[in-house]
């Protein structure tokens, strides 16, 4: 699978606003063939930093960055933005989420 985190850092009159700006670019990347997960979560050290953790089939991440909804998602976004994103993107052995083996809870 392709393994996406990316990290947005916001304009503060931007921040709160964040979640419903990327709504339709969010619903829209769900609904693609072959997104395993598409999850946004909120630093807990930077209050404007959104952090976005996201997967694909192998096969599916050209046909994610060559959508139209990708390209709109990122132009909405741009003008929320204090600075370019930073991201890590790898392709992974596995298929989604798995327990944690360090950590088990009965």
């Amino acid at each position: 699978m392709i393994l996406i985190v990316v990290k947005y850092r916001t304009r503060p009159e931007w921040t709160q606003q964040w979640p419903e700006l990327v709504r339709e670019f969010t619903e829209a990347t769900r609904a693609e063939p072959g997104n395993i997960f598409f999850e946004w979560s909120k630093s807990l050290e930077d209050e404007h930093e959104w952090v976005l953790v996201e997967a694909f089939q192998d096969d599916a991440g050209e046909a994610h960055v060559s959508s139209e909804h990708f390209a709109k998602g990122l132009e909405t976004m741009r003008p929320a933005l204090a600075e370019t994103p930073r991201i890590i993107s790898r392709v992974v052995d596995g298929t989604g989420w798995e327990e944690m083996g360090e950590l088990k809870v009965d």
